[in-house]
C-alpha cells in the first residue's frame, strides 16, 4: 500500500519539512532502507546513520538538526510512537488467510462466527466458539469448550486447552500453549509426588497479546488471570493461578511462580523470576535479570536478586565494583593502626 507522506504527518500531529507529495510504500530502519521507505530517529545512537540513509523520509524529533536537504522530514515530538501508528493505519501486513480450509477438522458443535478464518490441520472440538473475525493458522488445536472472542490472530501452531477464555483483540503468537496443567504435585510418605488434577482454566481478557513460545497454565482451582491490554513477550512461563494486572508488559524468559499476582501497569524486563504466592503493586518496575522473593507493596523501580529499590540496588553496585579500592584502603588502615599500636606500647613502657 502507499500512502501520501502529508496524509501520514497529518495523522500523528507532524510538521513536514520538505515535500509533502511523496509516496511512501514502506518501513525499515534507518541504516536499511531505500527509497520508497519512511524511517525513523528517535534516539541519538543512530544519528550518525542521517547522513548515508536511502530513505524517503524521516519521522524525527525537534532536537535532530535537520542536515540534508535531499531528505523531508515529518517532526513530531515522539517518532517511535507516531511510526508505530503510520504503521497500523497505512502500512499494517495483510492477513491473507480467508474461510475454512477442507482439512481442518471443526466439530459439529463449535460455532464459527462470521468473517472468522480457520487454516489447515486446524482441529477445533466440541462446544467451542469462535468469534466474528477471528483468524486461526494452520495447525492450532483447541480444545473442548474453549470460547475466542471477535477479530482475534491465532499464529501457527497455538494449543488452547479446554475451556480456556479468550477475548477481542487477542493475538497469540506461534507455538504458545494456554491451559497447560499447572505444576502441581504432592509427594507421599514415601516422597513419591502424586499428580494434583489442575481443573481450572486460563482467561485471557481483551486487547492481550502473546510472543511465541509462551506457557500459561491453567488454575488448579478457579482461573488464571492475563486481564486486560497485557503484553507478554516470547518464552515467558506463568503458573498456575497466577493473575497478572490490566496494561502490565512482561519481557523474555521471565517466569512467575504459582498464585502470585501482579498489578496493573507494571514491567519485568527479561530474565526476571518471581516466587509463588506474594503480590506486586501497581506501577512497580522490575529489571533484567532480578529475582522477587517477596511482595512489593510500593509502586516504583526495583532491581537485584533479591530485588529491592533500584536506587539502593545502585548504591551497592557502585560499593561493589570499588571493592578493590576498599580493601587496599582497610589494608592501609590496618598497617597503620598496627604501627600506632606499637609505637603507643612503647611509649608506654617508657614512661613505666
Amino acid at each position: 500500500m502507499k500512502v501520501k507522506l502529508k496524509l501520514a504527518a497529518d495523522f500523528v500531529g507532524g510538521v513536514v519539512i520538505g515535500n509533502p507529495e511523496i509516496e511512501i510504500s514502506g518501513i525499515a530502519k534507518i541504516e536499511e532502507a531505500k527509497q520508497g521507505d519512511l524511517t525513523f530517529l528517535y534516539l541519538p545512537l543512530y544519528e550518525k546513520f542521517l547522513s548515508t540513509t536511502k530513505a524517503s523520509a524521516v519521522i524525527i524529533s525537534p532536537e535532530f538538526k535537520k542536515t540534508r536537504d535531499d531528505l523531508t522530514y515529518i517532526e513530531v515530538k515522539n517518532p517511535n510512537v507516531a511510526l508505530q501508528k503510520i504503521i497500523m493505519s497505512f502500512l499494517k501486513p495483510k492477513i491473507n488467510l480467508t474461510g475454512i480450509s477442507p482439512s481442518a477438522s471443526i466439530d459439529p458443535t463449535a460455532r464459527i462466527g462470521k468473517n472468522a478464518a480457520v487454516g489447515k490441520n486446524v482441529v477445533i472440538e466440541a462446544g467451542c466458539i469462535i468469534g466474528d473475525d477471528t483468524i486461526v493458522y494452520h495447525n492450532t488445536t483447541i480444545l473442548e469448550n474453549v470460547k475466542i472472542g471477535n477479530n482475534c490472530l491465532i499464529y501457527t501452531n497455538v494449543s488452547i486447552r479446554e475451556n480456556c477464555l479468550i477475548g477481542n483483540n487477542v493475538i497469540i503468537h506461534s507455538n504458545s500453549v494456554i491451559g497447560s496443567d499447572g505444576f502441581g504435585y504432592i509427594p507421599d510418605e514415601r516422597g513419591v509426588y502424586n499428580k494434583v488434577p489442575q481443573i481450572g482454566n486460563v482467561v485471557l481478557e481483551d486487547d492481550v497479546e502473546l510472543g511465541s513460545n509462551v506457557s500459561i497454565d491453567r488454575a488448579a482451582l478457579g482461573s488464571t488471570i492475563i486481564k486486560k491490554g497485557v503484553k507478554i513477550d516470547n518464552l515467558v512461563q506463568i503458573a498456575h493461578n497466577v493473575v497478572i494486572g490490566e496494561h502490565t508488559g512482561i519481557a523474555s524468559q521471565s517466569g512467575i511462580a504459582g498464585s502470585t499476582t501482579i498489578g496493573k501497569h507494571c514491567i519485568l524486563a527479561g530474565q526476571v523470576g518471581v516466587v509463588g504466592h506474594i503480590e506486586l503493586a501497581d506501577q512497580v518496575i522490575v529489571t533484567a535479570q532480578s529475582g522477587v522473593s517477596k511482595s512489593i507493596t510500593k509502586p516504583g523501580k526495583y532491581r537485584g536478586s533479591p530485588a529491592q529499590d533500584l536506587g539502593q540496588m545502585l548504591k551497592v553496585e557502585a560499593h561493589l565494583r570499588n571493592l578493590p579500592v576498599y580493601v587496599e584502603k582497610i589494608k592501609k588502615l590496618e598497617e597503620k593502626i598496627a604501627f600506632l599500636e606499637k609505637e603507643f606500647s612503647l611509649i608506654r613502657s617508657k614512661g613505666n
